[in-house]
């Protein structure tokens, strides 16, 4: 009996293994689709033609682009696809530079994929520098929007890795309505100079990690808008920037709760804000609750922490109507280093409806300037406090505060 149990586990493993296993697709734009690395040749069609070959695979497909340089004028690649999908970026793709070229504010948009990876160690270069003086979109109202690098929306089960977005016209990348995505080992490349262009903005997304990534550009280096929830950022080096930002939040109606956001283990350097929450006054009612900021490093960073409920750019808001915008389960742990400002921590909460549950525990912040050591600013919250403080916590008041 044992004999004949062997003979039938042997065939079954034979069987097992004799049984062909399904092959991955794989499309090279320059092999298969004729795609021209030159510079000039706008690779749109070649890249949309192999998109759509592996879209429809039945197994796993990658598409390549090899080393080199290319031109995309635009590209919108969507989904479902049947399978696991891949874009392997190693070459250089450079947008149009005049940003007349573009009838949307987008360049490269990711719609509707499922189990989506873009890897491969190359580049999107949005050829950004001279647009950055044109964007006028933070101090008016309405505006024509410049193109973003990278859109994801509605993208699910995605993993972006070894990556580089390097001056972007607007936001580098933008994630909207995705769930379950991850940039990691990710870089975004700008200068100081370059206005409006936040690294990655994430909104009405669910379960997005920001891990292990380099970001240097004009504006937030991460910013949450509205709907953000389980965002988790960790080993990220920003700087320079604007920092790790939550908001603006309040401005229009009908914004989704933010919840679940943790940022850990991060260095800031250099930038005009450390990590952030920004909320406008006489704002749309709304809240945001357990964001969590830990493990920070400061390097000559101004406000490096700061909660503001009376956000108000370029006076675009009526001051006197306190924020809508209810703040709760807020904690700031183990935040070293230096601070380019007096106020190292500003946390002014709104008349209305005060902070809740606010918690900073082990902060150290230093500040070498003719008007004394650091300051901790508080308006209308009661933090709870614990570990060294410096500066000692809420022990000066804002200017004009009651």
């Amino acid at each position: 009996m044992a004999v004949q149990l062997n003979i039938a586990v042997l065939s079954l493993l034979v069987l097992f293994i004799s049984i062909p296993k399904a092959q991955s697709t794989v499309v090279d734009v320059v092999a298969n689709m004729h795609a021209k690395a030159d510079g000039h040749t706008d690779i749109s069609t070649p890249l949309l033609n192999a998109w759509k070959e592996a879209c429809a695979s039945p197994t796993r497909a990658k598409i390549v682009i090899p080393k080199g340089t290319y031109a995309l004028s635009r590209i919108s690649l969507n989904g479902p696809c049947k399978s696991p999908i891949e874009l392997q970026v190693m070459g250089t793709i450079l947008a149009p530079a005049n940003p007349s070229a573009f009838k949307e504010p987008n360049w490269v948009v990711f719609n509707g994929v499922d189990r989506l990876t873009v890897s491969g160690g190359g580049v999107f270069d949005g050829q950004g520098a001279s647009s950055w003086g044109k964007n006028t979109c933070a101090k008016e109202k309405y505006c024509a929007a410049l193109p973003i690098n990278l859109r994801f929306n509605f993208v699910k089960n995605a993993m972006i890795q070894d990556i580089t977005t390097k001056d972007s016209k607007q936001f580098h990348v933008n994630v909207l309505g995705c769930q379950n995505i991850t940039f990691q080992r990710f870089t975004v490349s700008a200068p100081e100079n370059s206005l409006n262009t936040d690294g990655i903005h994430i909104g009405r997304s669910n379960g997005v990690k920001i891990l292990n990534s380099n970001i240097k550009t004009g504006d937030d280096c991460v910013s949450l808008g509205d709907g953000s929830k389980n965002v988790t950022v960790q080993g990220v080096t920003c700087g320079p920037g604007h920092g790790i930002s939550v908001g603006s939040l309040g401005k229009w109606k009908a914004e989704e709760p933010v919840s679940g956001i943790f940022v850990r283990d991060c260095t800031i350097s250099g930038t005009m804000n450390g990590v952030r929450i920004k909320t406008w006054p006489a704002s749309q009612p709304n809240s945001a609750t357990d964001m969590h900021f830990e493990g920070i490093t400061m390097n000559n960073v101004a406000n490096p922490i700061l909660i503001d409920q009376e956000y108000c750019p370029w006076n675009q808001c009526n001051l006197k109507v306190p924020s809508s915008v209810r703040l709760s389960k807020i904690s700031f742990k183990n935040i070293r280093g230096t601070s380019s400002t007096q106020q190292a921590v500003k946390i002014i909460c709104s008349r209305s409806m005060p902070c809740e549950g606010v918690e900073l525990a082990n902060i150290d912040l230093t500040y070498k300037g003719p008007e004394g050591p650091a300051l901790s600013l508080c308006s209308n919250v009661k933090p709870k406090l614990s570990g060294k403080l410096n500066p000692s916590a809420c022990s000066a008041k804002p200017t004009g505060s009651a």
